[in-house]
């Protein structure tokens, strides 16, 4: 079983509850989709943690507020640059240097992981709609592909037509994936979910089956924390209230 965790956003709360759940479910494997960092107020203890899972064996990617660390893209907000800037003051080198080294994606057999889309992964493109999931589906070639970056929980598949589809997926409910298809899981956000849900979200696949979840955890002591390192506002509102 392999966990899909995405978007942890150095919000280390969440990424132990979420941890902790799906070892709890019995996963065996560990995927960490990419913004390990960015926004929270625990980027150290978070990419230790991170480097601790890959030297397990866990998969990690590289996401875009990862990159951000070493060179400031003109694409972020006011609001993401102060967090970006506050967290290059809180790594060491060693912990840049791990960031740095990420890859943009990783293939297996049959799974491809990435943190935006397959298709030109360095682009840092939302897959966000049908066409976009089956540019990513197309690029990927895999049955399976397993993304991050838009901190939404979405399954997209394609269909035997050539069409694809996608929908939101209930939290908790198993659903049969088959490698007939293909198919592109967005594991959504563990540090800062967008939905008006403030539970940490993640996903487990179980051979040809995805469940995804909603972990409660204690995002008060997270948002707490971004206070006290000073950062905006704003980011302990997202935490607190899931927007």
């Amino acid at each position: 079983m392999i966990a899909l965790l995405a978007d942890i956003h150095a919000n280390l709360e969440a990424l132990e509850a979420c941890l902790a759940h799906a070892e709890g479910a019995g996963a065996s494997r560990f995927a960490l989709l990419g913004d390990l960092v960015g926004y929270g107020a625990d980027p150290t203890a978070v990419v230790e943690r991170a480097a601790a899972l890959a030297a397990a064996g866990a998969v990690v990617v590289k996401g875009n507020h990862d990159e951000a660390i070493e060179r400031t893209p003109a694409y972020l907000n006011d609001m993401a640059q102060a967090a970006i800037l506050w967290t290059r003051s809180a790594l060491a080198q060693p912990h840049k240097d791990f960031l740095s080294a990420l890859p943009l994606c990783v293939r297996d057999a049959t799974h491809c992981f990435v943190h935006a889309s397959a298709d030109r992964p360095e682009r840092w493109t939302y897959v966000d709609a049908p066409t976009t999931a089956g540019r990513c589906m197309q690029a990927a070639g895999l049955p399976y592909t397993f993304c991050g970056h838009v901190h939404d929980q979405r399954l997209y598949f394609g269909g035997t037509d050539g069409r694809v589809g996608g929908f939101h997926p209930t939290p908790g409910t198993p659903i049969p994936v088959p490698p007939h298809r293909r198919w592109l899981a967005i594991a959504g956000s563990v540090g800062q979910p967008r939905d008006g849900n403030a539970s940490a979200a993640y996903a487990l696949v179980d051979e040809e089956r995805i469940t995804f979840h909603r972990v409660p955890y204690d995002h008060h002591a997270a948002a707490a924390k971004v206070r006290a390192a000073g950062l905006p506002e704003v980011l302990a509102y997202r935490i607190e209230h899931g927007v």
